[in-house]
């Protein structure tokens, strides 16, 4: 629940930044291929998480750090790339090779890839003459420390089946949250700019 919340509170503020707009335009294509890739990471199951209940864990999404309130546009859309970039890195190891169905994985690697070059796009713009370091600090630094439990947490499990099967759970949940709640500020958006 805590990703939820970070995350919709994040791009809340992508979205309604101080100029009122995210300061660059990620077209519908980009929620688009949000929702393909969670469909590939629905497809991407191997076994019922059912079985894996002694797997599962709590990996601290810290939250605090992603509070509307303490994030600057240029900061919360660093945070959502970063969160798109430790998810591509995490799904590009030869580990997950070997877990996953290399169709569907290649696949998932290309979507997060497309969605990575549109944040990029609107990186430049956002933080404009600003500290390029801005982003790169608080937050953005917490996204990391959370993947790096990610990372141990697999490691520990010995990258079994089902710490896999927890982890395709954790990122679902993330990425879904984004994807919905961005396509609800469009909708709203469309709503504020209509006669």
């Amino acid at each position: 629940m805590a990703v939820v919340l970070s995350l919709m509170m994040a791009l809340v503020l992508v979205s309604y930044g101080p100029g009122g707009s995210l300061g660059c335009d990620l077209s519908q294509n980009h929620v688009l291929v949000g929702r393909k890739n969670l469909r590939l990471l629905g497809q991407m199951r191997r076994l019922s998480s059912c079985f894996c209940l002694q797997d599962r864990k709590h990996f601290a999404y810290p939250q605090e750090m992603v509070e509307g309130s303490q994030l600057h546009e240029a900061q919360a859309i660093s945070v959502l790339h970063e969160m798109l970039q430790q998810t591509f890195n995490l799904f590009n190891t030869e580990r997950s090779s070997a877990a996953w169905d290399t169709t569907l994985l290649e696949q998932l690697r290309t979507g997060l890839h497309q969605q990575l070059d549109d944040l990029d796009a609107c990186l430049g713009p956002v933080t404009g003459e600003e500290d390029s370091a801005l982003g790169r600090t608080g937050s953005t630094l917490a996204v990391k420390r959370y993947f790096q439990g990610i990372h141990v947490y697999l490691k520990e499990k010995e990258y079994s089946d089902c710490a896999w099967e927890i982890i395709r759970l954790e990122i679902m949940r993330s990425l879904s949250s984004s994807t919905s709640l961005q396509e609800r500020l469009r909708m709203m958006d469309a709503d504020l700019n209509s006669p």
